[in-house]
């Protein structure tokens, strides 16, 4: 990376929920951007995402890690557009995106995390959840589909599916997409949802945010600081992985061009 766009290292350790922790998702939070301006982020992504293609390939030879990234936002959040714009980075070949949207009569008849454990990645490779099994206790909870007693022993159900992949060596990390009302709006004027109460996400970061599987709250207002913050942190994660390209079985000064 060059001298001028070289990114800081602390957007990641800014934007983590840290376990246990009690986070409020105030509207003047979301147009966060730390210092940054919008031509150094952009530059700056730019190489990010090239340093991405980079790290997803070294996985990819590696074979013995993978990656499950979870995005959530509110309506107009913006996990498409940071679908394309962040994750094209990925060679598709090694990367899935899965919408989890209502559950079909198939899904109903398993349990809740059924549908979800189905499209984990195989080492190697990187899975995208739009949407996820986080919906379990977001959508569920606010509509009443099902009793208290069955949403709240979820939040440590899925603490406990989440450690499990962890353990076998898929790294989770789980984005959630953070805009204002006013930005909502002015994304969404015409379909503009019932956001009823933000408790809904925040007991979702108190509650499953884990050092196995952490939560990150992007101020994602601007765009372009949204596309370099999830890039950065996505660095991060893939560089707590110890990858490392396999040794070659064979010798490669044995091979003759003729």
């Amino acid at each position: 990376m060059s001298q001028k766009t070289v990114p800081r290292r602390d957007i990641p350790d800014r934007l983590r929920v840290r376990p246990g922790s009690r986070t409020k998702l105030l509207d003047s939070d979301a147009d966060r951007c730390f210092g940054w301006e919008k031509e150094k982020a952009m530059a700056a992504t730019a190489e990010n995402l090239a340093r991405l293609e980079e790290l997803q390939y070294k996985m990819y030879a590696d074979q013995r890690f993978a990656m499950l990234i979870a995005l959530q936002a509110i309506d107009g959040g913006g996990k498409d557009s940071t679908i394309r714009r962040v994750f094209g980075a990925f060679n598709p070949q090694g990367c899935t995106v899965t919408a989890f949207k209502a559950p079909s009569a198939e899904d109903l008849r398993h349990d809740y995390l059924w549908r979800i454990h189905k499209h984990a990645p195989p080492r190697g490779e990187i899975a995208v959840f739009n949407r996820s099994h986080y919906e379990d206790v977001l959508i569920v909870r606010v509509n009443d589909l099902v009793p208290e007693d069955v949403w709240s022993r979820r939040y440590e159900q899925i603490n406990e599916f989440e450690r499990l992949l962890d353990a076998c060596n898929t790294r989770v990390v789980k984005i959630f997409l953070q805009i204002s009302k006013d930005e909502q709006l002015a994304r969404f004027q015409e379909r503009l949802a019932d956001r009823r109460k933000n408790w809904k996400f925040e007991a979702m970061f108190a509650r499953c945010s884990t050092e196995h599987a952490p939560w990150y709250v992007v101020p994602a207002n601007r765009k372009w600081f949204r596309d370099f913050a999830v890039s950065q942190l996505l660095i991060y994660e893939f560089e707590q992985l110890p990858l490392r390209f396999p040794a070659p079985n064979f010798d490669p000064k044995s091979i003759k061009l003729v």
